[in-house]
């Protein structure tokens, strides 16, 4: 590509405008299509970072780690941590080289295919393939994520890496996952890039590959933790565990055949996920009121809230919480909840371990008091029933997390960490 780069942006089959790149200054640039904006369909598509206006405009503002000098909205299609070294490698076995990708150059690989409703234009074609052998995928994806172990580029050139290229570089994060669709009524799987229609359930799968020092299965874990949550009234995708040990759930961004367009809280906003300073439940609870959510979402946020600092989910940044657009009322939702989960190695105890998200100013030694002047700041119904029935909810997670085969000692060490509030 040249130095200067330039995409287009579509999303529910229109062109929304056309994204820039300088790659000498590393800034972006946005102007939407003029067509678009006179039409004011859709308005509230990015209500923040881009102005309403038919000039270019220049962001010079995101030129870090996160955001790679774009549009916050626009990283948001980007692949994360696993994506990127599924992208690494995959280029390595076509013998391209990843530095010289520039970001823009990996959008085009995203093409249609990413999460969410955006879309970019001219997109890179890869070959289809209608077939889909998870346990191929895992073997292979353990010789990648395996650092010890040399893989030649022969070993990396086949199908099956094509394959996780295709459905694992677009799912952020940072454990190894794949997009993949499951005809309803055939129960054939096949890779999550080709179909989005109704036809098919969609999901994102958490593959689980053995670490070394991590003696048990942490998707399952995930499983323990995502039963007790919709058990408690937290709106998430209807999930399951494949072979007993993959953690496969709906997509959100996959509903009735149709794209929907979603935005992290970081991508939304442009607070980096990654920075102390923005990532704090109060910046949550105020974007939230800012998009008009209904009083029975603030309730939920609270309940996540509560949920996960109860049950120890310390790595609930502003990435692992979502907005969904509404595209026939032209305004957002609170997303489904997802990545709920026990994030460290429960048998590596540590000193002090700082939450993410702070609670009242505090990431250590979160209180009662704490909870309840958030509940108060946002007027939330009933916190204390709420805080009361999410405390209650451990001995069913207990059960659920023996009843799984989850070791007694992990669950032992996870309990450590859960948090009883005095009420």
């Amino acid at each position: 590509m040249a130095k200067n780069n330039i995409l287009s942006l579509f999303c529910f089959g229109k062109e929304i405008g056309r994204i820039g790149l300088d790659i000498d200054s590393n800034s972006s640039t946005f102007q939407y299509n003029p067509e678009f904006l006179s039409s004011g369909q859709y308005s509230r598509l990015f209500p923040y970072i881009f102005k309403k206006t038919q000039l270019p405009q220049r962001f010079s503002n995101y030129n870090n780690e996160t955001f790679r000098g774009l549009p916050p909205m626009i990283t948001d299609s980007l692949p994360d941590v696993f994506g990127n070294i599924i992208f690494k490698t995959w280029l390595e076995s076509q013998h391209k080289d990843f530095k010289k990708i520039t970001v823009l150059e990996q959008l085009t690989y995203v093409g249609n295919r990413g999460m969410g409703a955006l879309e970019y234009r001219p997109n890179s074609p890869l070959p289809k393939d209608g077939t889909i052998n998870i346990e191929e995928i895992t073997a292979v994806l353990t010789k990648v994520l395996n650092q010890k172990n040399h893989i030649s580029g022969d070993e990396l050139s086949g199908e099956a890496l094509l394959n996780i290229f295709k459905i694992g570089s677009s799912a952020g994060g940072v454990r190894p996952k794949i997009l993949v669709s499951q005809h309803k009524q055939s129960g054939k799987i096949i890779p999550g890039d080709l179909e989005y229609s109704d036809d098919y359930d969609h999901y994102l799968i958490k593959l689980n590959i053995p670490e070394e020092g991590y003696h048990y299965n942490r998707e399952v874990v995930e499983y323990s933790y995502y039963l007790t949550a919709v058990d408690l009234g937290i709106t998430m995708m209807p999930s399951k565990l494949i072979e007993g040990k993959h953690f496969a759930t709906l997509r959100y961004d996959r509903q009735q055949g149709i794209k929907k367009h979603v935005l992290t809280a970081s991508g939304m906003t442009g607070w980096d996920f990654k920075s102390p300073n923005e990532s704090s439940y109060e910046n949550l609870f105020e974007l939230a009121l800012s998009l008009k959510l209904p009083p029975k979402q603030i309730d939920e946020l609270f309940k996540r809230m509560v949920f996960n600092v109860v049950f120890f989910n310390i790595d609930d940044h502003l990435k692992n919480h979502s907005f969904i657009y509404n595209e026939l009322e032209d305004n957002w939702d609170l997303a489904p909840a997802y990545d709920l989960t026990y994030a460290l190695n429960p048998l590596l105890r540590a000193t002090k371990v700082n939450r993410v998200l702070s609670v009242n100013g505090k990431r250590t030694e979160v209180t009662t008091d704490d909870i309840l002047h958030i509940a108060d700041q946002y007027t939330i119904k009933q916190p204390k029933k709420i805080i009361e029935s999410v405390q209650n909810a451990i001995p069913r997670w207990e059960e659920n997390a023996r009843n799984l085969e989850i070791p007694g000692r992990i669950i032992g060490e996870m309990k450590k960490d859960f948090i009883i509030f005095p009420l």
